[in-house]
């Protein structure tokens, strides 16, 4: 049955009324010192809980003022950069002890990890009929909301689904993780062939086989692919893993977990805060401004016009019309962005021969120009560095990775993190979150039906809905 269409000038009329009584001014939040965003005036996040599982670094604070720095972002402790270039060193995939770093604490013994990849072969088939019962039959034209739904659904597949106990949410978590992949591959099947008209193909995952090659193994029609691509993509998963209990999603899980929600609500509940273009969809807009940018910039080469580009983007004259210059800034760092100086190496050292060495020279140029534009456009002297979007989303073009999965491969990675926050919480916390609102609302008195008069902007005639239709 196909949902109403939308009627138009009933909404606008409903929304009049809306927007007289929803808006409320900016001034008010100064007014009562309301942390809009949860966030300090200087930028900052408000402290809103303690965690062990991921620290996230770009200033300090000295004096009461915010001071610049590089940024630093540490695994329990260890530092991203650190543990990518050691599995580099070693010529070995690293996302799966970045899994086991994030939920146990400590890094694997190579006994350890050999047996907890086994574990995660283990754990990844879905149950019997998922594919067909829930991705097949109710195909969905977005990549995360099936993959939020998938994760609702493997709710009813599980026979102790609410046991909270830590023991039962660790093998929750774990098969999470490992399901998260096939998952994400078969759904976009299953949208390639009923929304592209093209042909889908189910390959399951080798059992011997790490993360990032079970993904390549499964998107890919011929299951072909180069060490060297699984070894990038394997980086990806470790610098997406997780971005402190702070990050919208990871705060999302956390804050369902505080309620005693089972695993699954909580996951979903990430999922649906990544796929906000302000979060992991970022992106994906990365490219999109790409796009607008090599239709409007004649020579790549040349700065003057494309910083003019850029002035045009933040005055709303360029691109989406968002304002937004996308995959610069950041909300903790200031300097730099760990991850995206660890992927803007690698994409340099990738792209050679690849055909996208347009690409990378004008997102160089953004990352470069972008801080003198937000200084002449917004007079504003905040440092303002590249953050991990402004790569990513290039390198899974050089991958050959549709556009429609790049959200969802961050969704893949983070998935770890998320479980270790919650674990976290379910461990540690013991209270719901639960932050207060100031209510602005005046008194009103109830007047009975009869006596109304009209307050809002006549509807008009009732909307007719066809009978198949309600």
């Amino acid at each position: 049955m196909a949902m109403a269409a939308l009627p138009h000038d009933l909404m606008s009329k409903l929304c009049v009324n809306m927007e007289k009584n929803d808006r409320i001014p900016a001034s008010n939040y100064d007014r009562y010192n309301v942390k809009r965003g949860l966030r300090n005036s200087d930028g900052t996040g408000v402290m809103a809980g303690l965690t062990k599982v991921c620290s996230v670094e770009g200033y300090y604070i000295e004096d009461g003022e915010k001071l610049p720095r590089e940024g630093r972002l540490t695994y329990r402790g260890v530092d991203v950069r650190s543990i990518v270039n050691g599995c580099r060193e070693e010529k070995r995939f690293g996302y799966e002890e970045c899994i086991w770093l994030l939920l146990f604490g400590s890094l694997p013994t190579a006994e350890n990890l050999n047996r907890f990849c086994e574990l995660l072969s283990l754990a990844r088939e879905l149950p019997k009929s998922f594919i067909e019962d829930i991705i097949m039959r109710s195909p969905s034209p977005d990549v995360m909301n099936q993959l939020g739904r998938c994760v609702l659904a493997l709710y009813s597949y599980d026979e102790n689904a609410d046991d909270t106990s830590i023991e039962n949410v660790l093998w929750q978590s774990v098969r999470l993780i490992a399901q998260m992949p096939l998952m994400m591959a078969y759904t976009y099947q299953v949208k390639k062939r009923n929304f592209y008209r093209r042909s889908m193909y189910i390959h399951p995952a080798e059992p011997d086989q790490r993360t990032a090659e079970v993904i390549l193994n499964s998107i890919r029609h011929d299951k072909q692919f180069t060490e060297r691509e699984a070894a990038l993509l394997d980086l990806c998963l470790m610098v997406h893993a997780d971005h402190g209990g702070g990050n919208n999603s990871a705060f999302a899980a956390r804050v369902l977990s505080s309620s005693g929600t089972d695993t699954y609500s909580a996951i979903a509940a990430g999922i649906g805060a990544l796929k906000g273009p302000k979060h992991g969809g970022a992106n994906l807009k990365v490219i999109q401004m790409l796009e607008y940018m090599k239709n409007d910039v004649r020579d790549y080469g040349d700065d003057e016009e494309i910083a003019d580009f850029l002035k045009r983007v933040v005055r709303r004259e360029a691109g989406d019309g968002s304002g937004l210059i996308y995959g610069m800034g950041h909300a903790v760092y200031t300097l730099s962005d760990p991850r995206a100086v660890i992927l803007k190496k690698e994409a340099e050292d990738f792209c050679p021969g690849t055909g996208f060495e347009d690409d990378l020279k004008l997102l160089e140029a953004v990352e470069r120009l972008t801080p003198g534009v937000f200084a002449e456009e917004k007079g504003s002297a905040k440092k303002i560095c590249a953050n991990v979007d402004l790569y990513s989303g290039l390198i899974y073009r050089m991958l050959r990775i549709p556009v429609d999965l790049y959200t969802p491969m961050f969704t893949v990675a983070r998935t770890a993190g998320w479980c270790a926050h919650r674990i976290e919480e379910i461990m540690t916390s013991g209270r719901i979150i639960r932050p207060a609102y100031k209510s602005l609302a005046l008194p009103q008195d109830y007047i009975p039906l009869s006596k109304r008069t009209e307050s809002t902007e006549t509807l008009g005639e009732r909307a007719y809905i066809p009978q198949d239709e309600r």
